[in-house]
């Protein structure tokens, strides 16, 4: 049974439009939960709706892809089919593709 916190977590993500990323600190600000940067990805990392809920749009702050719950290769990919590209695993021009909730 997943929590409020999950769910809440989940809607923000939903709020991802393809070809955007965001991150794990930027959740947790727009959560009003500062430091759940972790249980951000856990929550993710369980999320039963994907891709409705695209929780591979979520990467670290300093633009690295991030863990997966079906691999980090797996995630890339998908953001890669979505028009980000990548240099040695960060995303170039991370600030285009960044989205703020």
């Amino acid at each position: 049974m997943p929590t409020d916190f999950q769910k809440k977590v989940w809607q923000k993500i939903k709020k991802i439009p393809k070809g955007k990323v965001s991150t794990y600190k930027e959740l947790a600000f727009a959560l009003k939960k500062r430091k759940a940067y972790q249980a951000i990805g856990q929550a993710a990392k369980k999320n039963p709706y994907w891709p409705a809920v695209p929780c591979h749009r979520i990467v670290k702050s300093n633009g690295e892809i991030g863990g997966f719950a079906s691999g980090s290769r797996v995630k890339k990919k998908l953001l890669e089919k979505e028009g980000i590209r990548f240099k040695n695993d960060k995303i170039i021009n991370f600030n285009q593709f960044l989205y703020k909730l």
